[in-house]
């Protein structure tokens, strides 16, 4: 049972309703069978089997080898991982393509009232706009990273939410943007971050060598991203995340601003940080 566990818990990468993941991942121990056989190994009703399996034909994870009777075969583990990468990038250049359908009706219908709705409510725009720790923060982050055009200033721990910003951080890269992370200093951190801290900076200095990076010798009140700060106030944004101890990660809120001047002034902070106070490498823990 454990072993099954551990095969749930890969496979659920997939996305697959319950009896798809059942039937591939009995296909993947059993290799080359019949429906009939596959109903009878996975307790599938021999009513769903063969659309179970059409779906996972169609999803490009298994092979449908003419007979009487038909047979299925799994492709390779690689084979399926790569299929199901490009199965979700054909879904998303089919959603932007579906925004792009839309847009200039959408934002010609909407933005006179959003404009209306906006000069009621107040003359002046809000300082912040706060959203959830965690897959809201992270969504915002991601989205700072993709906007960037010159400049990504972060400020972390031990960047442990690196592999679900990836894509982003490569997309600013690829953009010509100067990256700089500030971590903390290990010695401030217990020992599992530690841990993390060090396979994923090795990993950033190995992979990505455009980006620079320097450790915090103290502590830092904030952790964030700032994006294209500008000294005159003309550009910037940023989402950050005050330090409090005694508040659990999963109840905290982060802070979203598109004020330039208080952009600015992060900015500096960051500035003074990065060239006084951070050494250019990790000290041992």
């Amino acid at each position: 049972m454990p072993q099954r566990t551990a095969h749930d818990q890969l496979l659920s990468v997939l996305d697959l309703k319950e009896y798809e993941q059942v039937a591939l991942e009995e296909l993947l121990m059993l290799g080359r069978t019949t429906a009939p056989d596959l109903s009878e190994a996975t307790g599938i009703p021999q009513a769903r089997i063969y659309g179970v399996l059409e779906s996972l034909a169609n999803q490009g994870y298994i092979e449908i080898i003419p007979g009487r009777p038909k047979a299925y075969q799994p492709k390779a583990p690689e084979g399926i991982l790569d299929r199901a990468t490009e199965n979700r990038r054909q879904d998303f250049e089919s959603y932007r393509q579906s925004i792009d359908d839309v847009r200039a009706e959408f934002i010609e219908t909407f933005r006179p009232l959003y404009e209306q709705a906006s000069e009621e409510v107040s003359p002046t725009s809000e300082l912040f706009h706060v959203v959830d720790v965690g897959d809201p923060s992270i969504a915002e982050t991601r989205a700072l990273y993709r906007e960037a055009t010159e400049q990504v200033n972060i400020v972390t721990k031990s960047f442990e939410y690196f592999d679900r910003v990836r894509p982003s951080f490569e997309t600013a890269l690829e953009a010509g943007c100067d990256i700089d992370v500030l971590a903390l200093d290990p010695t401030h951190l217990s020992a599992d971050n530690q841990r993390i801290q060090r396979e994923i900076v090795t990993e950033i200095a190995d992979r990505y060598p455009e980006a620079s990076l320097r450790f915090s010798e103290h502590r830092l009140p904030w952790r964030g991203t700032l994006i294209d700060p500008d000294l005159t106030y003309e550009t910037g944004k940023a989402i950050l995340l005050v330090e409090e101890k005694h508040v659990p990660l999963h109840k905290r809120q982060a802070a979203v601003t598109e004020n330039e001047s208080f952009v600015a002034g992060m900015k500096r902070y960051f500035d003074l940080i990065w060239k006084y106070d951070s050494l250019d490498s990790s000290p041992a823990p």
